[in-house]
């Protein structure tokens, strides 16, 4: 059976995580508290970051390589489309999410709200958390654009970028930053992708400390 060595709200773990529930892949889950440095951890990735996925007998790192290789082990049902331009949409919104929207508004709210108490750094800085409010409000139109001309964010199916957006915003709609009001687009997107059965694991996480809003895990949000 796979390991996957994660942290309940690191969106890049619960990417990986839809990924293989998609698959329908068993898979162990080992939360790792990476930020403690365990030697036997950083072992099995030196960078000392989450998730690594132990898969075929190797320790698998980075996020958006773990979801390729998944891709192509396991290729049904299929996350990445066939033609090159297709491809590199997909790609282009994987690298959005999982970079701009994670340093504009993931690093700024989550990382400042959750991880700075878990990892004992201290109090969090309302400047990021402004910025990251401000910024988010931008990244929801953005998607609300695709939307407009798409069922799903790179296309007319379902693909990995689905999961890296969703992925994160699920961290945040766990700490109740996401204003759903804002698109009623983004909105039916997010409850078409959260009905799916690879998402229940995500909405059962509970994080000691951290209550998730009575919404969270509702359907009919």
């Amino acid at each position: 059976m796979a390991r996957l060595y994660h942290v309940p709200l690191s969106p890049f773990c619960r990417k990986v995580r839809l990924c293989l529930a998609e698959k329908r892949i068993e898979c162990e889950l080992v939360e790792e508290r990476y930020w403690e440095r365990d030697p036997d951890f950083l072992r099995r990735n030196p960078a000392g970051k989450v998730p690594v996925l132990r898969m075929d007998g190797r320790d698998l790192s980075e996020s958006a390589a773990i979801c390729e290789y998944i891709e192509e082990r396991h290729p049904t049902p299929p996350l990445m489309p066939r033609g090159a331009e297709a491809r590199f949409e997909v790609r282009r919104l994987v690298g959005w999410f999982d970079d701009t929207f994670h340093h504009q508004v993931t690093a700024k709210l989550l990382y400042e709200r959750v991880n700075k108490k878990l990892m004992k750094q201290g109090f969090p800085d309302s400047r990021n958390v402004k910025d990251g409010a401000r910024a988010i409000k931008f990244h929801l139109d953005y998607m609300a654009l695709l939307l407009d001309h798409r069922r799903w964010l790179a296309g007319d199916v379902m693909t990995l970028a689905d999961f890296a957006a969703a992925a994160h915003l699920s961290v945040l709609d766990y700490i109740s930053d996401v204003d759903w009001h804002r698109s009623e687009a983004v909105k039916d997107w997010y409850a078409k992708i959260k009905s799916r059965p690879a998402f229940r694991g995500l909405l059962a996480d509970q994080v000691p400390g951290f209550p998730p809003p009575a919404h969270y895990a509702d359907l009919d949000f």
